[in-house]
């Protein structure tokens, strides 16, 4: 059974910084393809895409919103990812979700594409 794991988040000021780490296991297949993403979604809003990370290779996507202010990366020792966000504004507000599943080279960012869920961590972001 593939299980998701998030830790991190909490509150912090606009500006601040805040890491999100993931740690996904149980995997059924070759575990190279269990590509990993992070979602958010805030009260009254969709949940969206905010990064996808391919554990064959470390290569990434992020959603346009993002702008150069967040980083996803993994510690292969570790068999973490993780999402840094920086220059945080109230905006970023939400509960922060990872995903992982099986992929052979793509790693979209539509929560439809994923069957293996976190419980979220929540990042509140206010002075």
């Amino acid at each position: 059974q593939v299980q998701v794991v998030e830790s991190g988040g909490g509150l912090v000021q606009p500006g601040g910084s805040v890491r999100l780490a993931c740690a996904a296991s149980g995997f059924i297949r070759d575990s190279n393809y269990y590509n990993i993403a992070w979602f958010r979604q805030a009260p009254g809003k969709e949940r969206e895409g905010v990064s996808c990370i391919r554990r064959s290779d470390g290569r990434t996507t992020y959603s346009d919103f993002v702008k150069g202010r967040f980083t996803t990366f993994r510690d292969i020792a570790k068999d973490v990812v993780y999402l840094q966000m920086n220059e945080l504004e109230p905006e970023d507000t939400a509960m922060y979700y990872c995903a992982t599943d099986f992929f052979l080279g793509a790693c979209p960012l539509t929560d439809y594409d994923y069957d293996y869920w976190g419980q979220g961590t929540q990042v509140t972001v206010s002075s």
